[in-house]
């Protein structure tokens, strides 16, 4: 296959630091490629992915994140380069209602996001013309009218992460500096359990850098080591040497991608159990789920669960492989004009995984 890649205007492929959406895209991109597939990638000018790259797009625009502008100027862009492709998988929001797109070429795109109701029309609009591909079953489940295609968790290269030895004597946080993320949480869980907590987030965001200024940092004490952002290699000594990686996130996040790299690292997981949490962690296996207020009290359990299982487990259930498999398998299906026209039962979709 000849496969047409879209990411977003806002974070280079794969990203320098923060960029969920980017590193899928990327590990997709790579994989792919080294399935024997021909991949032209439609990304910011500063990717440095290793695959031919669509010339004329833009360098990485953080700043406009979210403009409306900004991303269809970079949707008209990608699909001028699109001819020729024999399936384009679109991670944009705007790129698969875009008129202009190469005739009777499939499109499958990913919903990254959370389905609010603006996104659940917009995706009732989208699976008229293209596939819909999900990326767990809850996001599936919480807006049954979107017409979802296949259910694909995300994946990475687990073997490209070392393996820590959980040595640290400490707990870790890895995200954005937002409410939903749960950092506030995991700095009371840190506390009650009586360990230290070093915490690494993105913060460049007008609201990430005003709910850490306001809320995070009046709070910080010496239980509290605040790193800032980092990059990968520093975000996976970090994870690694953790007793346990803190998730207690506040929202049903769709998909928590730094749980898996926690899992990489051989570090169990503990957090709150929304969202897409429970399709990613074994409850007593490789992490605890549950209520914020009963969180501390798992954290000496967790010191106890194999950091081995965690990583293989990582491995098996979200690696690279599979999930490039995954979309392979399934824009095969669309080439051979076997797309469904919906999935009314997601338990029976699920079944098929």
């Amino acid at each position: 296959m000849r496969i047409g890649l879209v990411a977003g205007p806002w974070i280079p492929v794969p990203p320098v630091a923060y960029g969920g959406t980017e590193r899928v895209v990327d590990s997709l991109a790579r994989g792919f490629a080294a399935a024997g597939h021909e991949v032209v990638l439609a990304a910011p000018s500063d990717s440095t992915c290793p695959v031919p790259l669509v010339p004329g797009m833009r360098p990485a625009q953080p700043g406009g994140l979210g403009s409306t502008i900004t991303e269809l100027s970079h949707v008209a862009r990608a699909y001028e380069a699109m001819d020729g492709v024999d399936i384009i998988h679109d991670h944009t929001l705007a790129g698969p209602l875009y008129l202009q797109r190469p005739q009777q070429v499939p499109v499958v795109t990913t919903i990254h996001g959370p389905l609010n109701t603006e996104a659940v029309d917009i995706y009732r609009a989208i699976g008229r013309r293209a596939a819909v591909i999900a990326i767990s079953r809850d996001q599936c489940s919480r807006a049954p009218g979107v017409p979802v295609t296949r259910v694909i968790h995300h994946g990475m290269d687990v073997a490209s992460v070392p393996m820590g030895s959980g040595s640290g004597g400490y707990l870790c946080f890895v995200g954005r500096a937002c409410q939903d993320k749960g950092l506030l949480e995991a700095i009371m869980v840190a506390r009650d359990a009586g360990m230290p907590l070093r915490i690494a987030v993105k913060m460049r965001e007008q609201e990430e850098l005003r709910y850490f200024h306001e809320v995070i940092e009046p709070l910080l004490g010496p239980n509290e080591d605040f790193v800032g952002e980092v990059d990968d290699a520093a975000k996976y000594r970090l994870m690694g040497e953790a007793l346990a990686f803190l998730n207690p996130i506040q929202w049903p996040e769709p998909f928590g991608l730094v749980m898996i790299e926690a899992l990489a690292t051989g570090t169990p997981v503990i957090g709150t159990a929304v969202g897409s949490a429970p399709e990613i962690i074994d409850h007593g296996r490789t992490g605890f789920l549950g209520r914020t207020e009963l969180l501390a009290g798992f954290v000496q359990e967790a010191a106890g669960l194999s950091r081995a299982a965690c990583r293989k487990i990582a491995k098996d259930r979200f690696g690279e492989e599979r999930m490039v498999n995954e979309h392979l398998w399934l824009f095969g299906k669309l080439l051979a004009g076997e797309m469904p026209s919906g999935v009314p039962d997601t338990v029976g979709l699920h079944q098929n995984l």
